[in-house]
């Protein structure tokens, strides 16, 4: 602990200072920050606190290391990327591409304690609701149309299960993501953005 005590009161002094960044951005239903908000938003802070920090892939590793440039001291987390994600429509090198700016991301925001993306967890409209046990069947975008559930007056989406959600990333269309997002909502953050970077990847080759 004596070894990084200047780093961590520069560290304390940065998130004291640094804002939420995700206010500045919004998906479908939820707020995140991409990476380039991020780096837009810590690097002069970093720098006014003598901080510094570095990603270095390894193979199929990133290691994030944060440093105080003053005194050397740093401190590293490591995160591996996994090896088995195909997603329709984008080959293997895009994929590889879209996995290392995700964790890149997250594995920033996690060591300097940023706050990057919205609390699904703090909305009342997110708490999960009661269903009634159905006969599988086989899903599709088409017909993963939701059931709607009136509460005095309001309808609420669907939780969307996880043969819906493979079958969302799995799209090549741009517009049944879209209705997915429209139609559905999610219990976990990391598919909201794991989807809204197959639908950001498939509307920049359309144009």
């Amino acid at each position: 602990m004596e070894k990084t005590i200047k780093l961590f009161t520069a560290l304390a002094a940065f998130q004291q200072e640094v804002p939420v960044i995700f206010e500045s951005s919004t998906g479908y239903g939820y707020k995140y920050a991409d990476l380039k908000q991020i780096l837009t938003a810590i690097n002069p802070i970093m720098k006014k606190h003598k901080l510094g920090f570095t990603q270095l892939l390894n193979n199929n590793k990133i290691t994030t290391v944060v440093f105080h440039t003053l005194s050397g001291e740093s401190i590293q987390s490591e995160v591996e990327i996994p090896e088995d994600v195909t997603l329709k429509g984008m080959n293997k090198f895009q994929v590889v591409g879209s996995g290392i700016t995700y964790y890149r991301r997250y594995s920033l925001s996690a060591i300097l304690g940023l706050v990057t993306d919205a609390d699904n967890d703090a909305n009342p409209n997110n708490k999960p609701e009661a269903k009634t046990p159905s006969a599988p069947k086989k899903t599709t975008l088409e017909n993963a149309r939701p059931k709607e559930t009136k509460k005095k007056g309001n309808t609420s989406k669907q939780w969307i299960n996880q043969e819906q959600f493979e079958a969302a990333k799995a799209c090549t269309d741009p517009k049944l993501i879209e209705n997915v997002f429209a139609k559905f909502q999610f219990r976990k953050i990391e598919q909201q953005e794991e989807l809204q970077e197959i639908y950001n990847n498939l509307k920049s080759k359309n144009k």
